[in-house]
């Protein structure tokens, strides 16, 4: 009877399901995410180094910049164990309180990127749309006070739900639908009251990540509508192109979510594999993709970054 209790579901492990039917063929699927996961923390290392030695991007702008790539780093290195795991050592076990912690990093990173995002739409409005402004109100006291008020804001209001995953009742199998921790899929797995964990995480969704879109859509239209109203053509290209890496980056980050959110919503008849598959698409892409569109859209990194490995010789 004892084996019944509730803590002995609570301190068991889980099992990650990895790639369902494909098992065979891991080694081949281990080679080229692995490839991934290396730029990805390669890249992103990179981009930081950068930031961190070249004097003239010692800006503002450039600190949010650091700021979302050091988010991005963190999300590949989160989910790199147990990736990597499951695919070369068939390491398919993770405890529950190893499982809550990659699940909170995961969904805190994930709002934490949102944020930084919005924060840079707010960037390029008060440069295009009130330049002589913007030396006095984006400063490098400002983007530390907003940047403390992203990270304080990603990582306290996750951490309600994520706690709340230690006190439920695990009854059912332990199989877990990727090759890492999500909130969800833990909580499909218990038979507890999960309420609080359901309206919360939704309120969560609208209220962080439903509200930063708009803002940011906002944001951009009021840039378009300021940058049509300049006469010059050459000049309102100039305006648009400083904006074309943010652009991109969300774009990067917010297409993934909406697909998965798709996929979960309208995808039921679909294969176990097509969920895996843009679970790692959310997972990834942001973070492989951001410091490929920063080192080819800004000219200082793409300068730097070419010194490193072809060195001007005097």
């Amino acid at each position: 009877m004892s084996a019944l209790h509730p803590s002995n579901f609570n301190t068991s492990s889980f099992q990650l399901l990895g790639f369902p039917g494909l098992e065979s063929a891991y080694p081949w699927i281990a080679l080229p995410l692995s490839t991934i996961y290396t730029v990805v923390l390669l890249g992103n290392s990179t981009i930081l180094y950068v930031l961190w030695v070249e004097q003239s991007l010692h800006e503002p702008m450039y600190y949010l910049l650091a700021l979302l790539t050091t988010t991005d780093f963190g999300m590949g290195l989160s989910t790199l164990p147990t990736v990597l795991g499951v695919l070369w050592g068939h390491r398919q076990e993770i405890s529950l309180n190893s499982c809550i912690a990659q699940a909170y990093f995961i969904h805190g990173l994930s709002i934490m990127e949102s944020g930084v995002l919005l924060v840079m739409s707010w960037d390029r409005f008060i440069a295009i749309c009130n330049p002589l402004r913007y030396t006095s109100l984006v400063t490098g006291s400002s983007i530390i006070k907003i940047g403390s008020i992203v990270l304080t804001r990603s990582w306290l209001l996750t951490l309600p739900v994520i706690i709340r995953l230690r006190f439920l009742f695990y009854c059912r199998p332990h199989v877990l639908s990727h090759s890492f921790c999500l909130h969800q899929d833990l909580l499909r797995l218990t038979c507890s009251d999960t309420r609080f964990n359901s309206f919360y995480a939704l309120g969560l969704v609208i209220i962080i990540l439903v509200l930063d879109s708009v803002l940011i859509l906002a944001s951009y239209i009021l840039i378009f509508r300021t940058v049509l109203t300049v006469a010059s053509r050459g000049e309102r290209l100039k305006s648009l192109q400083t904006c074309t890496s943010h652009i991109l980056a969300i774009l990067v980050f917010y297409v993934p979510i909406i697909g998965l959110t798709m996929v979960h919503r309208f995808g039921k008849h679909l294969t176990p594999l097509v969920h895996v598959l843009m679970g790692h698409i959310y997972i990834l892409f942001p973070p492989l993709m951001n410091p490929i569109i920063y080192s080819i859209k800004t000219q200082q990194i793409r300068k730097r970054i070419r010194g490193m490995f072809y060195p001007e010789r005097s």
